[in-house]
Order: structure tokens, then C-alpha cells, then sequence
């Protein structure tokens, strides 16, 4: 009977002990509860009022001209800002008071986690930013290389301009990456050898075909700077007026017709200006 006794007031005692802990806990069980609550009901409200705010300053233009960056041939990213946006907001936001929320349950261990967690997201969406401008820089350099080429008829207009596109685009992809983070030495270090190797490449070839390449720009400056449409000259003999002048040729209507003549031989041969 002495040891029923003792039994039972140990079991009385753990269970008055579980009942005041139990109590304790109670109200920061509901403090934490509260808090998540109205988290999640001030997160609906700005999120709403963020995707207002994105549909105002029309963000989709910026999605639609990223969108449109091409890669390889047609293939082209389909990201949504808004999305990416709004996912950012929601999950610092939820994280945030989910700090709040083991904070008050005393959960300490669990806090400093999520707050380490909470303190990289923001490194993770600068390197985002960081990304996708670089990926509009490389878009804006590729066309406006592509666009110079084109203009004056140069040759290798969309492997130059892809190439420029794909460096400027590794650049902001490691830039990115480092401002994450992520450790990309190992990917910088092989890339350094690639792209050294590449220049190399790239500058004996431009050695050797940059002369001819540079002598037809400045032939076609030339000749563009001195001559103009309806302009009268004699050109070997030959009289009439200048009709049109391209990249590489000029159109001389003569009286018995019209003459094509290279920029080369414009600028090799005596011409005469007839007022």
C-alpha cells in the first residue's frame, strides 16, 4: 500500500507539472498563433496592393522585352516579374513573422535558422536583378552589333553579335552567382581559358581580315562625305549626274545610261566636280 501511495503522488505531481507547463505554453501557443494569422491576413493586403502597384507602372512591358530575348535561334525565356516579384514579398513576409511567431514560443535554435535563411533572400533577388540586367545589356549589344554589320553590309553580322551576346551573358551569369552566394571560381578559372583562347582565335582572324574591313569603311565615309545625290561629275571621260550612292558602289546617270561604279575605283581614280 506504501508503494501505491508513492506512485500515485508521483503521477500526481508529473501531471501537475505537465499542467503548468502545458499552461505556460498555452498563451504562446496563441501568441504565435495570433501572430501567423495576422501575417498571413497583412501579406494578403500587400500583396494585393504590390500587384496594383506593378499593373500601374506597367511592369509586363519589362517582362515582354525580356521575354523576347532570343538565345539559341527561337528559343527565349518565359519569365513573369510580376510572379517573381510577388513570390519574393510573400515569402519574406511569411518568414518574417514566422521569426516573430518562434520568438515568442521560446524556440530560439529555429529563430536564428530562419533568420539566417531570411538574411540571404535578399542576396538571392540582387543576383536575380543582377541577372536579368546583364541579360538585357547583352540583348541591347547584340542588336546594336548586329545593326552596325548590317548597315554596312558586312558579312558575320549574327555569329559576332551571338558571341558578344553569350560573353556579356556568362559575365552577368557569375556576377550574379557571387552576389548569390555560390562559390564560381571553378567556373571562372575554365571560362578564363575558354575565353582566352577564344580571343586569341578571334584576334588573329580579325588581323588578317580587318585591313580590307577597315580600307571599305573608310572608302564609303569618304565617299559619302565628298560626293552628293544629284551631284554633277566626270568620272574617266564619262559625265552625269550622281543618282545614288550605297556601301559599296555608286550609280553615275549619263547620257547614255547609268553606270555602276565601285567605291574602290571612286576613290582610286581623278574625278572631276562640275558646277
Amino acid at each position: 500500500m506504501e508503494k501505491i501511495s508513492k506512485w500515485k503522488e508521483l503521477t500526481l505531481d508529473s501531471l501537475n507539472a505537465m499542467g503548468n507547463e502545458i499552461g505556460k505554453a498555452i498563451p504562446n501557443i496563441v501568441g504565435a498563433i495570433l501572430v501567423l494569422v495576422i501575417g498571413w491576413l497583412l501579406t494578403k493586403f500587400v500583396l494585393f496592393a504590390v500587384k496594383k502597384l506593378l499593373k500601374l507602372i506597367k511592369i509586363e512591358r519589362l517582362t515582354s522585352k525580356i521575354n523576347e530575348v532570343a538565345f539559341f535561334g527561337n528559343r527565349k525565356l518565359k519569365l513573369d516579374i510580376t510572379k517573381i516579384i510577388l513570390n519574393f514579398i510573400k515569402w519574406t513576409m511569411f518568414i518574417a513573422f514566422l521569426i516573430i511567431a518562434s520568438d515568442i514560443m521560446n524556440l530560439k535554435i529555429i529563430s536564428e535558422e530562419i533568420s539566417n535563411l531570411l538574411r540571404y533572400i535578399p542576396r538571392l533577388f540582387t543576383g536575380l536583378v543582377i541577372f536579368v540586367l546583364g541579360l538585357l545589356l547583352a540583348n541591347f549589344l547584340k542588336n546594336t552589333v548586329k545593326s552596325f554589320f548590317e548597315s554596312f553590309e558586312l558579312s558575320g553580322s549574327n555569329i559576332i553579335s551571338q558571341l558578344l551576346f553569350l560573353m556579356v551573358l556568362v559575365f552577368a551569369t557569375i556576377t550574379a552567382l557571387n552576389q548569390a552566394g555560390v562559390n564560381t571560381d571553378v567556373i571562372t578559372n575554365n571560362i578564363t581559358l575558354i575565353l582566352g583562347a577564344f580571343l586569341l582565335a578571334f584576334a588573329l582572324a580579325l588581323g588578317l581580315g580587318a585591313q580590307a574591313v577597315a580600307a571599305d569603311l573608310l572608302r564609303t565615309f569618304y565617299v559619302r562625305k565628298t560626293y552628293e545625290i544629284g551631284q554633277k561629275i566626270e568620272y574617266r571621260g564619262m559625265k552625269g549626274e550622281v543618282e545614288a550612292i550605297d556601301n559599296i558602289s555608286m550609280i553615275l546617270k549619263t547620257s547614255e545610261g547609268k553606270i555602276v561604279i565601285p567605291i574602290k575605283n571612286i576613290t582610286e581614280s581623278e574625278i572631276k566636280i562640275q558646277n
